[in-house]
């Protein structure tokens, strides 16, 4: 019944989550899947390296449900075209490149995904800025 009293971290953090999703506009709540997408792979990779096998199945398993069920799925692919297609068939080729890391225990195929989300998450915070100065995007 008081279990998340039992860990007050925890239930801040979760409070605190939970605010920012609901006052975030729509590039904010996209910029935070990525986020939690880069996090969960880093910490899959410090997993890797620590020998930690369930504990990287499981932070991998978060880092393609970000990417499958939050990125992916937030593709608007009327609106978006060629682009949108293309974002979708690299976040197909990310997760697929997560469950070979996860079953090959590859890091390099976990840094590779790092660096990708880490270009996307760069270009849409630069469009971000754009659109908050009002140039054009």
């Amino acid at each position: 019944m008081f279990a998340s009293l039992s860990n007050p971290r925890q239930a801040y953090a979760k409070i605190g989550t939970e605010t920012m999703v609901e006052s975030a506009d729509p590039h904010q709540l996209i910029l935070m899947l990525f986020e939690g997408a880069m996090m969960s792979v880093a910490t899959a990779c410090h997993q890797l390296e620590m020998g930690d096998v369930s504990g990287k199945g499981h932070s991998i398993s978060r880092a393609i449900d970000i990417i499958g069920n939050g990125l992916k799925v937030s593709l608007d692919m009327g609106a978006g075209g060629e682009l949108a297609q293309r974002l979708q068939a690299l976040y197909d080729y990310m997760c697929v490149r997560l469950l070979h890391a996860n079953s090959r225990n590859d890091k390099a195929a976990l840094e590779e995904v790092s660096h990708l989300l880490g270009e996307l998450k760069g270009a849409w915070e630069e469009i971000r800025q754009k659109l908050q100065q009002g140039a054009p995007v």
